[in-house]
């Protein structure tokens, strides 16, 4: 079994909570591409992280807990920067994101910080998330991109209060097209998919992706489960398991996790049904993220999700 490059942000979140009847925030290690990393490593698979971290003694911890978990920083860069801050308020069914920190310490890797030689090498190959929205990091996905030899796959996992209007929507848009027309596959919650493609139905969402060259598509639906677009099929929905969800916070990272620890230990299922049966398990995967609090400190081992989902 090879590895896989996680291309992304690590940043702290700041979670809104109450102690003693007094609103506090809680600190927890994230990012979404941060999340995926950690979820990869939780379930066998050999992972590299490759991002920009801060200066500072939050970036000191969120390396602490790569390396506990893991996850390898052979690609990671340390910038003159604090570690961004991610404020998540819970109003409705996803958090809201606020993010402090300008320059952002995800957003300052470039080109000429990759690791040519640890992203060829990758198995496989993930990229997306905020850090597009920042040029230089974007050009250093789109180097990464172009390096591979492996299996690409692909998560815009867009964040509403970073997008400065109709033109920044539109040029993320431009960017999803770029990146969906060259993955063996692309992941979108319902949120993306309703901020990206407003008005079309999850499953057009799922088959437009692959008319963009894309190989499988999966657009996650929270409780629902997930639509599953893989060739030579129409899209599929796969049901999520009933869970006792207490935190959906980094649940869709777990569903990406799982499909490419999945692809790292047997490559691209050959027929759709196989598709099928990997989102089932990644789906399984999310539930078990959802009954405990957190994002990246919630991602299990393969034996936890057995046992939680057998007998």
């Amino acid at each position: 079994m090879g590895y896989a490059v996680v291309l992304g942000e690590a940043l702290v979140d700041l979670l809104d909570a109450e102690r003693d009847g007094e609103p506090v925030y809680r600190q927890a290690i994230g990012g979404g591409p941060l999340n995926v990393a950690v979820g990869v490593a939780r379930l066998g698979g050999e992972v590299q992280f490759v991002g920009s971290l801060g200066d500072d003694v939050l970036a000191g911890r969120i390396r602490a807990f790569l390396a506990d978990v893991g996850v390898g920083l052979a690609g990671a860069v340390t910038v003159p920067a604090p570690t961004a801050l991610a404020v998540a308020t819970f109003a409705g069914p996803e958090p809201d994101f606020r993010f402090y920190g300008e320059p952002p310490s995800y957003g300052l890797l470039t080109a000429d910080d990759l690791d040519a030689d640890l992203v060829a090498g990758a198995d496989v190959l993930y990229c997306g998330s905020i850090v597009l929205l920042q040029p230089a990091v974007l050009a250093a996905a789109r180097r990464a991109w172009s390096l591979a030899t492996g299996l690409r796959v692909f998560d815009p996992n867009v964040r509403p209060r970073l997008l400065d209007g109709p033109a920044a929507l539109a040029g993320l848009r431009e960017v999803v097209a770029e990146f969906a027309a060259g993955a063996h596959l692309v992941k979108l919650s319902t949120a993306d998919a309703a901020l990206l493609y407003p008005g079309e139905p999850v499953e057009g969402v799922a088959a437009y992706l692959r008319e963009l060259g894309a190989a499988t598509a999966v657009v996650t639906l929270g409780a629902a489960g997930a639509v599953v677009a893989a060739a030579g099929a129409d899209p599929v929905r796969v049901p999520a398991p009933k869970v006792r969800a207490v935190d959906a916070t980094g649940a869709g990272d777990s569903v990406m996790a799982a499909l490419v620890a999945d692809l790292l230990v047997d490559g691209e299922p050959v027929e759709p049904a196989g598709w099928h049966e990997r989102v089932a398990f990644a789906l399984r995967v999310a539930g078990l993220v959802c009954e405990s609090a957190g994002g990246a400190t919630a991602m299990p081992t393969r034996a936890e999700v057995i046992r939680r989902f057998t007998g």
